[in-house]
């Protein structure tokens, strides 16, 4: 659909679009989403303590969402497919921070050592290269300096005609939190709904040394998605006490 066809579907949001232009169109494709449920405890080793971890019925929840990025590109630019196109990895869990639920990422891999590069430098996100490859019904990612290993085979099923409450609470989120020295950067982004169908996973390997006492083995939930057309504001960026320092298109 056309950006401006984008920006009309808005009812399924939880607050208004964000002021001003957006500043990135990009696309998530083909997207597996894995959920475990985690002790909070846990987790909260991996968050900053300025981001409130966001509990669903009292339970926190960790994501790993396989899929690829596609034609990621400033607003004022074309993409580039050597550097604009490539598979990502997100590990992320669920925060809330200045009365907005988002996403707070403990991981995020790619499989283009110069896309990572850049991202990162914009972004401020936390990228790295990982090897990486795919093909229908199958995903692999290693990392042999972290001893980081995502094998998958899987099954696309039916599609998920309505969403439970825990499904749109894991999937749907418009905002993301990230920490840098001193500062939480938060990020806008605006999108349709997921659209979901199951999945069936015939294999799972699954190693994040680092991430062992946090998750591990099969998923509690699964699905799959088509993909989504994605448009993302600029970095506003506070303080630790939660002042606004800067606004910017990074």
């Amino acid at each position: 659909m056309s950006i401006k066809e984008l920006l009309q579907i808005k009812n399924h949001r939880p607050w208004t679009l964000p002021q001003g232009g957006w500043k990135y169109y990009q696309e998530w494709n083909d997207a597996i989403f894995l959920h475990w449920q985690v002790e909070e405890q846990e987790l909260r080793k991996w968050v900053p303590d300025t981001l409130e971890i966001d509990l669903f019925e009292g339970k926190a929840w960790v994501s790993v969402v396989a899929f690829d990025m596609e034609r990621i590109r400033p607003k004022v630019l074309p993409a580039f497919s050597p550097i604009s196109n490539f598979h990502e990895i997100n590990i992320r869990t669920y925060v809330n921070y200045k009365g907005k639920q988002g996403v707070y990422f403990l991981s995020i891999e790619g499989s283009k050592r110069l896309s990572c590069q850049m991202a990162k430098s914009l972004s401020a996100l936390p990228y790295r290269y990982s090897v990486m490859k795919r093909k229908q019904g199958m995903y692999r990612s290693t990392n042999d300096p972290l001893e980081d290993r995502l094998h998958l085979d899987f099954e696309i099923g039916a599609s998920v005609k309505q969403k439970s409450q825990l499904e749109w609470w894991l999937m749907e989120r418009y905002a993301l939190f990230q920490d840098s020295p001193g500062a939480i950067n938060a990020y806008e982004i605006h999108h349709a709904p997921w659209p979901a169908k199951k999945v069936t996973l015939t294999s799972i390997e699954l190693n994040y040394p680092r991430f062992s006492e946090l998750f591990s083995g099969r998923p509690d939930l699964c699905h799959y998605s088509s993909g989504v057309q994605v448009l993302a504001w600029g970095n506003e960026k506070y303080l630790s006490e939660n002042v606004a320092l800067e606004s910017n298109g990074n």
